[in-house]
């Protein structure tokens, strides 16, 4: 397989995985569920540190202006060579559709765990932040993957906002970029009976009153500033400019720039048409994932294999914590070339959804073949 491809372990990984001291897993799995599963077929401002000097307020309109999707476009559409280019990009990140029987065959030996974003990866990115549902096909998608393998929702949203989008309680959810954790609900008939775990990871507990502040702060703040709309998701604050004409992009840009000066214990980065307002702690979704996987036990397992899709800038943590690993795939989800840690690519939410299903028809399909095999076999005996 391509290195370019997927990231998976060397050669001599099944010795590894047979003497692999897992620990016990803190979630079980297979997890409980709300109702039974149905599968249905067919589917730039890194890093802003909290002291912006004035001379960084230019490239931070850029990176507001590169954010846009209708820049992007123009853009692309005046480039020479944008074919190519494209081409060029898709072979380096290849549709994870067309590679998807190289992405299942990497999983031999080794259990899939599904991560997934939120808004621009299982919904569409809409102007209005509270009307980005998913649709109910997605959502038996979704499903559908939950009941085949371990399935997480890792999104900078606040936690309890994404379980209302989501409304699938055999889900783990990791809220506010990842610092915001919580398995899934024990509350169905026919599944082991304990208690709930409840919120099992919350890092930045203590911010919460600063972030509380600020969000009060920012909505003050940019209330000067037509369509600017400022959302707290508990451990982080979004200030989103995607309804904000450009002219005022400086202007808010500005803004935000001036009140997180005041917090050095908070920091700024960007995703697609929003500000993320958050505690410096090292804490991103690339370490919600390790965190995840490692409380499922699989923490140092070769005979693991995670899947990560997100579209946005704070998903590119997560694409790099695999390929730390060595181990696990990347998906980005973008119509246009951009740089990414990520190995695969989809073009939008509705390829998702066609990967999700396909990915539970084959599971599916390998779970007969497997039930078939063992009753030839012991009719043979």
């Amino acid at each position: 397989m391509a290195q370019t491809s997927v990231v998976v372990p060397e050669v001599g990984m099944a010795a590894a995985a047979t003497a692999c001291p897992c620990p016990g897993p803190l979630f079980p799995y297979p997890p409980p569920r709300a109702g039974a599963g149905m599968a249905v077929r067919r589917k730039c401002l890194r890093a802003a540190q909290a002291e912006l000097g004035a001379g960084l307020l230019n490239g931070l309109v850029e990176s507001m202006r590169a954010s846009s999707p209708t820049h992007a476009r123009a853009a692309a559409a005046l480039a020479a060579g944008v074919d190519e280019e494209h081409a060029a990009w898709m072979a380096r990140h290849p549709s994870a559709l067309g590679k998807f029987e190289e992405i299942v065959a990497a999983s031999k030996g080794k259990q899939i765990v599904m991560f997934m974003d939120y808004d621009g990866t299982l919904s569409p990115i809409v102007n209005d932040p509270d009307a980005a549902f998913m649709s109910d096909t997605m959502r038996m998608a979704v499903r559908g993957v939950a009941k085949q393998f371990p399935t997480a929702i890792v999104s900078g949203r606040c936690r309890d906002k994404v379980f209302e989008f989501v409304k699938l309680a055999e889900l783990y959810y990791a809220g506010s970029h990842g610092m915001d954790i919580k398995g899934p609900a024990k509350s169905s008939a026919g599944h082991a009976k304990s208690k709930a775990k409840g919120v099992l990871f919350q890092p930045a507990s203590e911010f919460l009153p600063m972030i509380e502040q600020v969000h009060q702060r920012l909505i003050d703040e940019t209330m000067h500033v037509p369509g600017a709309m400022v959302e707290n998701n508990k451990f982080c604050v979004s200030v989103h400019f995607r309804n904000v004409d450009e002219k005022g992009w400086a202007a808010l840009a500005e803004t935000v720039k001036g009140v997180v000066r005041e917090y050095p214990k908070l920091r700024v980065s960007q995703g697609r048409m929003v500000f993320e307002v958050q505690p410096t702690i090292k804490w991103d979704k690339g370490k919600a994932l390790e965190f995840l996987l490692e409380s499922l036990g699989y923490a140092d397992c070769a005979d693991v294999l995670p899947v990560y899709i997100g579209d946005d800038r704070t998903d590119e943590d997560a694409f790099k914590a695999l390929r730390r690993r060595g181990q696990g795939i990347g998906i980005l989800v973008s119509k246009h070339p951009k740089e990414t840690s990520a190995s695969f690519s989809l073009q939008e939410p509705a390829e998702v959804m066609e990967f999700l299903l396909r990915l539970v028809e084959w599971k599916q399909l390998a779970k007969a073949r497997l039930r078939l095999r063992r009753r030839a076999d012991a009719a043979a005996a």
